[in-house]
Parts: C-alpha cells; structure tokens; sequence
C-alpha cells in the first residue's frame, strides 16, 4: 500500500516546522551543515597571543627620537662581517639580461 507523495511532502514540512529544520524536498546542497555551525574566527583570534609594541613600531611612531635596536644591529654587524668574509648574499640583477645569463644551468 503506497502513500501519496504529497502526504509525505506535508509531513516533512511538518517534521521540518517542528525541528527548526530547512524544508528541502529536492535534496538539495545548500551549506546548511556549514551554516549551522559555530563561527571558527573567535576561537582563531583568541588562540594567538596579542601584539606586543616593538622598537620598530616605536621608531614609526616618533622619528624625531633617536632609538636603539640592539638586535637589528647584531643583524647588521652579522651581515658586515658576513660580507668582509665573502660569504655575504650575491648581489641583485639590475637588468633583464643580467638575470638570463647567470638563470640558466647547464646540462
């Protein structure tokens, strides 16, 4: 004994009115899963300590001021020394050619 369709059509929308749920009787994909879901971004945001002011955001803020960056310039005696040494990075291309000539490896 078969039930007409658009009983069962009326029940779900029933079913769906009685679990505020989406009445969808094509079956149709349409994010509902997704969209019911808690938002991730709160918990990303809160996962990741704050940002802390650092010299640089300092030296942004007052140019006048003289500041001292005692690890930027550990970096740059770390790169003068590097370089005295001949051990320092190659220097960049200035033109197209320049880049094409030493670019390509031999096989």
């Amino acid at each position: 004994m078969a039930v007409p369709r658009s009983r069962i059509v009326d029940l779900m929308k029933a079913q769906c009115r009685i679990f505020s749920t989406i009445f969808n009787p094509e079956r149709l994909r349409m994010g509902n899963k997704i969209l019911r879901q808690r938002l991730k971004g709160p918990a990303l945001a809160a996962y990741y300590p704050r940002r802390v002011a650092t010299i640089k955001d300092l030296q942004k803020l007052y140019p006048n001021y003289e500041t001292y960056d005692e690890d930027e310039e550990d970096r740059l005696e770390h790169i003068q020394i590097q370089k005295s040494r001949g051990k320092g990075a190659p220097k960049k291309k200035k033109s197209a050619a320049e880049s094409k000539k030493f670019g390509k490896k031999k096989r």
